[in-house]
């Protein structure tokens, strides 16, 4: 398994949820309701009808429960991504259109669903950006895998598809960041498919 689908796997439908992920869960939901900031641990303890410290044991502060469902997050989106990069039957400029326009439309799904979400993301950045480095480093490695392809192809012609990665997901930061993409409403951006097209270009262009 891959670095970007060795994610959090959901219970089947016949897993009851452990203590940890029931915490997990009302975490996100009081998260997307009132807020990070507003929640405590007492509020989600209270929900879940036990105490405090009995969510310690589990997690060791609200920064760690924060994280755990940043992770639960992430790592959905990352699952749509690499299933994307691994569809049967398309080649690799039409994987990366897909999959860079499912980050764009999950993203605003998300954030128009339920807009306290960024705190929860602010939260993120300033407190655990490891986790979010690793969610951007696992993004990157799909892109990478993708961009080999079409090298192998002869769709691509970079010679480091890392940097090229890092390079697309870059350009794409101003339609796939839920700080970003809940800021600009009223910004003047190119529409998304026109910059898809522009980074495909890149790609494809000879090197010198």
């Amino acid at each position: 398994m891959s670095p970007a689908t060795a994610r959090l796997v959901p219970p089947s439908p016949d897993e009851t949820p452990t203590t940890r992920e029931r915490i997990v869960e009302v975490a996100a939901r009081s998260f997307r309701e009132i807020g990070y900031q507003k929640t405590t641990v007492a509020d989600i303890a209270r929900t879940l009808k036990m105490s405090p410290a009995n969510v310690y044991r589990f997690f060791d502060s609200k920064k760690a429960i924060n994280e755990a469902v940043v992770e639960r997050v992430t790592g959905e989106i990352e699952a749509m991504i690499a299933a994307i990069a691994t569809a049967p039957n398309l080649d690799a400029p039409e994987r990366l259109t897909r999959i860079v326009t499912a980050l764009h439309t999950d993203c605003r799904r998300r954030w128009e669903a339920h807009p306290r979400v960024h705190e929860m993301v602010e939260a993120a950045m300033s407190e655990s950006w490891s986790v979010c480095q690793a969610h951007v480093d696992r993004i990157e490695a799909v892109f990478a895998r993708v961009i080999e392809d079409g090298v192998r192809e002869g769709q691509f012609t970079p010679s480091d598809p890392r940097a090229a990665a890092a390079c697309l997901h870059a350009g794409i930061v101003r339609y796939c960041h839920p700080l970003l993409v809940s800021r600009q409403q009223d910004m003047t951006l190119p529409p998304l498919p026109t910059m898809i097209a522009f980074l495909l270009g890149a790609l494809r262009a000879a090197e010198p």
